[in-house]
């Protein structure tokens, strides 16, 4: 059993997130299949890839890539809701978020000795769905 942490949208995206594109997660195992989009373990229901630009500016820092993958299962493609501000993507939240931590260990080469290796804790984003975000009501007033 995989363990998944109830979180609010607020804690992972303080300063809000827009949405860069939906595409299907693919399942490697079912390459050459037709239809070779992942389903969840537990509903099976598709899994879609939802790319993110966290607008918190710690995200940034030290050179690190701004945009998240949050995994969104649903029957159906989530559609993005239309932009709010021309020429610029639209602002989402997600329901249902869930985080799941783990350890990635792709830095470890083989041959190095367990000090040197370079894992470190990671961790997944999933949500039940997306919607547009909500608008403050002392950020609307100002």
């Amino acid at each position: 059993m995989t363990l998944k942490v109830p979180v609010p949208f607020e804690y992972v995206f303080p300063a809000g997130a827009l949405c860069l594109g939906v595409s299907p997660q693919v399942d490697f195992d079912r390459r050459g299949e037709a239809d070779n989009q992942a389903r969840d373990r537990e509903t099976g229901e598709r899994v879609w890839v939802v790319r993110v630009m966290d607008l918190d500016p710690e995200a940034g820092k030290f050179g690190r890539s701004t945009e998240v993958k949050v995994k969104v299962v649903a029957v159906h493609q989530p559609v993005p809701p239309a932009s709010t501000v021309p020429g610029y993507p639209p602002a989402v939240q997600f329901e249902g978020l869930t985080l799941t931590p783990y350890v990635d260990s792709q830095r470890c080469k083989p041959g190095r000795s367990s000090g040197e290796c370079r894992s470190r804790m990671a961790y997944s984003l999933r949500a039940t769905a997306m919607r547009p975000a909500a608008v403050a009501a002392s950020s609307a007033a100002a």
